[in-house]
């Protein structure tokens, strides 16, 4: 089962960042919108093609990405 089902990932497209439903539109840029203090309405401004739910997603998506164990080096 497929956990994000708004993210894609296509190594023919924008060399293979995950984006939104293929929309060309990276999960680097909404969560970098989000961390500027963006609320959605304004990132759904922004771009009139996204919903609000991949907004929540690709922030989970973030999320999951760095929300890992990080290994020291010894």
């Amino acid at each position: 089962m497929k956990t994000f089902m708004r993210i894609t990932v296509d190594p023919n497209k924008m060399g293979g960042l995950p984006g939104i439903r293929g929309l060309r539109i990276p999960v680097a840029t909404v969560f970098g919108m989000v961390g500027k203090g963006m609320a959605e309405t304004e990132i759904l401004d922004a771009y009139p093609d996204l919903e609000v739910e991949d907004i929540r997603e690709a922030l989970r998506y973030a999320r999951r990405r760095f929300d890992r164990p990080r290994r020291t080096s010894r």
